[in-house]
């Protein structure tokens, strides 16, 4: 596979590769497996989230607002 990119995203590719003393292959072959580790996750949360709604399990606006308020005021 290859993969073009402007002269500018090329600049800041070589940039920071260079500050992670590496080169640009590795780099953006480090960024893509990252993405897709992330986009994995986050696609396993999401499908659980839906589940869980579909099941019924959720809590209101209000619910949610006064659960974040006694967090805050724990966390004093």
């Amino acid at each position: 596979m290859e993969v073009q990119f402007g002269q500018d995203v090329e600049a800041r590719l070589g940039r920071a590769a260079s500050e992670n003393h590496g080169r640009k292959e590795d780099y953006v072959r480090q960024l893509v497996e990252s993405y897709l580790d992330h986009d994995e996750w986050f696609r396993r949360r999401v499908r659980c989230g839906i589940d869980q709604l579909d099941r019924g399990e959720s809590i209101t606006h209000a619910e949610m607002g006064e659960r974040l308020e006694r967090l805050f005021q724990s966390g004093r």
